[in-house]
């Protein structure tokens, strides 16, 4: 795939009056062997796309919860390189859209070029490197855009209309939308920032403002989902994932937690 699935499914989805579904969840878990199964299942029960988070061991953007992932997720032999081959299966298996989530480091570690070969070849259509400001971000930008893929920049709250003039120059396939400062987790209210967030984009450009960051139940994902052209939810999804005794558990828990999810971001009938 490439950062064109991306531009078409945000162009199904407006099209149908909705927003777009990306759930994140740790690759790795709970087991690399294991692990695509419940990619599978949350694309059965209505996904539509995914953001694949790759365990890192100082996940500087992320919260308690997928912090633990991370490192549950390694000690199962999960890493870049195991990772970057479940993606692969990932998007041949569920056939969705899926943007890598990352650090610079393990890129540098690896190299630019190098990573960007291995996102590729997986078939991925976009990268988010949690810790990259837009500032520095050309050579990764070009590297990816060689291939395709398209980096997808932060717009949060506290960004200036000059940052935001910048990420928008650097084109991103999607606007990750900041719905609340502070790292991921689980909150227990709707984010008041998406609709400004929406709006600040929408003066400028009609690239697509997926919200991010702290979206956690049905309730909140549609209150975002009334703004923003899609919906992330992570932390609240890899709790339970940690919390289940075994994969069966795991998937079950995330069909049902997916679909309440996939009926939240469609308009009432």
């Amino acid at each position: 795939m490439s950062r064109e699935r991306l531009t078409e499914l945000f162009a199904e989805c407006r099209a149908e009056g909705r927003a777009a579904l990306m759930p994140y969840m740790t690759v790795g878990l709970p087991s690399p062997e294991e692990s695509v199964q419940l990619f599978v299942a949350m694309a059965e029960a209505g996904a539509d796309g995914f953001e694949v988070g790759i365990p890192y061991a100082d996940p500087l953007m992320d919260g308690p919860t997928i912090q633990a992932a991370g490192e549950r997720a390694l000690a199962a032999g999960s890493g870049v390189e195991v990772g970057l081959d479940l993606l692969g299966q990932i998007v041949t298996q569920t056939g969705k859209p899926c943007v890598v989530m990352t650090y610079v480091n393990p890129i540098l570690r690896m190299g630019i070029e190098v990573f960007a070969d291995r996102v590729a070849g997986a078939g991925a259509s976009g990268v988010i490197v949690a810790d990259l400001p837009v500032d520095e971000a050309d050579v990764f930008i070009e590297a990816f855009e060689a291939r395709g893929i398209g980096l997808v920049l932060f717009v949060a709250p506290t960004t200036t209309e000059q940052r935001l003039s910048r990420v928008l120059k650097a084109d991103p396939p999607f606007v990750y939308g900041v719905a609340e400062l502070g790292v991921t987790g689980v909150r227990t209210t709707a984010s008041s920032h998406i609709p400004s967030l929406v709006s600040r984009v929408r003066r400028h450009s009609e690239v697509p403002v997926v919200a991010g960051v702290g979206i956690s139940t049905p309730d909140q994902a549609r209150a975002a989902a009334s703004d923003a052209d899609g919906v992330i939810v992570g932390s609240a999804l890899v709790r339970g994932v940690l919390l289940a005794n075994d994969v069966g558990e795991a998937e079950e828990l995330l069909r049902i937690a997916i679909g309440d999810l996939a009926r939240a971001v469609r308009p009432p009938r």
